[in-house]
Parts: structure tokens; C-alpha cells; sequence
């Protein structure tokens, strides 16, 4: 589901401060360390490393907006998960996911747009994602789509145009990616009525995409910003990525009281309640 992806490393090899390298050679040389690296990044997401990070995702459609924030925690190991996914349009839209470490159970806070969803403002449900890597996780599904979506334009010649050495050691890639690999990596979902409008040549227009790697070759910042525009349309997305500090246990909510919370006891009842949710996200769209 998620593209396999990875992490650059081997960059800063380069003068410090100083293109690596510049002119004619440059798209070769970055296509060639991001083939390098990029089959290693998901090491990075296996490990359920100690991270805090945050997400800013913008996407406009002509009138229509999505403006949201994602900010994660995941402390410890086995790690404690929370992310927090709020809408700066609307501040009564937000679901707050939390997995205390080892708990057989995750909670989920909804906001006043889903509080039809369970009579409480809390819902409790079985935690079916021990099995999988983080990529898996609210908190780093996003950046993982992303990474898939550089890799496949670059696997498909679109490539890096530019990478850059910093005094401190850090490396920054920039890349094209294009609108195709961004929806076939799913970093989002479009309703069918604008899926419709996207012709073939909106779709091979490209993104401006920064990658920013630590001098351990550790992923600090990916950034995907541009305006796509054809069919009478105008299509601007800017997503941003980045470490937002560092956790500790008082980033993560205490465990809720149970009479705050609504038990779904099995599969049905979880699928029942994500229906419903769709349906509601359904008519803000």
C-alpha cells in the first residue's frame, strides 16, 4: 500500500556550504545519489525511533480548501503514539489518536464536527497495527507517501535538479515531482468530482519538493509546494513536513476516565463507526 522508501546518506562527501555539484552534471549526479538512498529511508520508519514531528498540509482547488495540521509523538519502546490531526479552517474539526505503549487498545478524541459519531468525547477501539512500521501510523503516513512519490519520479527520469551541502553538514535535495506520482502514492485523496477535472497534462505538471537531511543523513524536512493549472482550473498544493522539537512523556494525554469514553469491542463496530465518519467528511467536500 505504502511505497517502499528511504533515506539518503553519502551526501556530504561535498565541500561543506557548497553545490553538490552544480551545471550539467547536477541532475545526474543527485538522480543517482537519490537511487542510492532512497531504498534505505524506510529503515528509518522501522524503527519506531523517539520523534516529534509536524505536518502542514494545504490544497486548493480553484474555491475549495483543505488546510490542516498533523502533529505526531512517538516516544519510548515500544513507543507511545499520539497524532493530532486538526483543521485550521475549522476548529471543532480534529481527531486526536492515541496508543499508550503495549496497550492492546488506542483512543480516539473526536472534535465537535464528529461528536455525533459516540455519545462520549472519547472512543476506545482494539489496536490492529502492533504488526507494521510506522509508515502504517497517522503520525508518518503522510511523509512516507511523500518519499514514495519522489522516488517514483525519479525512478521515472523526472528526477532531483539540485542537491546543496550546508556549513553544518545537512544536505538539501530539491526534486520535481510530478501531480501523477503525488495521487498514486495517495498523500491525497481527491473526491471523484475533482479526480475528474485532473486532465493527463495537469497531471504531468510537477511539484517543487525539498528534502533536508541531518549530517547523520537522517530525514529532517521534506516540502512539496506548487500550482497546477489546465481545464479551466487551478490546482495549488503546499505540503510541509518537519521535527518539531523534542518529545517527552508531557507531550502524550493521560489515559481517559472510562466513563469518557465509547468502547468499540470488534471489527463491525470499527467499521461501522469509520463509515459514519466518511460520511460526514463526506459533506464538507
Amino acid at each position: 500500500m505504502l511505497a517502499t522508501v528511504a533515506l539518503l546518506a553519502g551526501c556530504g562527501s561535498a565541500k561543506a556550504g557548497t553545490p553538490v555539484p552544480d551545471g550539467e552534471d547536477a541532475a545526474a549526479y543527485v538522480s543517482a545519489k537519490f537511487d542510492d538512498t532512497l531504498n534505505k529511508l524506510s529503515d528509518q520508519f522501522s524503527a519506531n525511533e523517539t520523534r516529534k514531528t509536524r505536518l502542514d498540509q494545504v490544497v486548493r482547488f480553484d474555491e475549495r480548501r483543505l488546510n490542516a495540521t498533523i502533529s505526531a509523538v512517538q516516544l519510548g519502546h515500544p513507543p507511545a503514539r499520539l497524532s493530532r490531526n486538526h483543521s485550521n479552517l475549522d476548529s471543532n474539526e480534529y481527531l486526536d489518536v492515541y496508543h499508550p505503549a503495549n496497550s492492546p487498545v488506542e483512543y480516539m478524541l473526536l472534535g465537535p464536527v464528529y461528536a455525533s459519531l459516540a455519545p462520549t468525547p472519547w472512543v476506545q477501539m482494539p489496536y490492529t497495527s502492533g504488526q507494521y512500521n510506522e509508515c502504517y501510523w497517522e503520525g508518518a503516513q503522510t511523509v512516507c507517501k511523500m518519499l514514495g512519490a519522489v522516488q517514483d519520479s525519479v525512478e521515472g527520469g523526472h528526477g532531483a535538479k539540485r542537491a546543496n551541502s550546508k556549513p553544518d553538514g545537512s544536505v538539501e535535495l530539491m526534486a520535481e515531482v510530478t501531480l501523477t506520482a503525488f495521487i498514486d502514492n495517495d498523500v491525497v485523496t481527491f473526491p471523484a468530482a475533482i479526480s475528474a477535472e485532473l486532465t493527463a497534462e495537469m497531471k504531468a505538471q510537477t511539484l517543487q519538493t525539498r528534502v533536508v537531511l541531518d549530517p547523520r543523513g537522517k530525514l529532517t524536512e521534506i516540502e512539496m509546494t506548487g500550482k497546477i493549472t489546465g481545464n479551466g482550473h487551478e490546482l495549488e498544493i503546499d505540503y510541509h513536513y518537519r521535527l518539531d522539537g523534542t518529545p517527552s512523556e508531557v507531550d502524550l494525554p493521560k489515559i481517559p476516565d472510562p466513563s469518557q469514553v465509547t468502547v468499540l469491542a470488534d471489527s463491525a463496530a470499527v467499521a461501522d463507526f469509520y463509515a459514519r465518519m466518511d460520511d460526514i467528511q463526506g459533506q464538507g467536500r
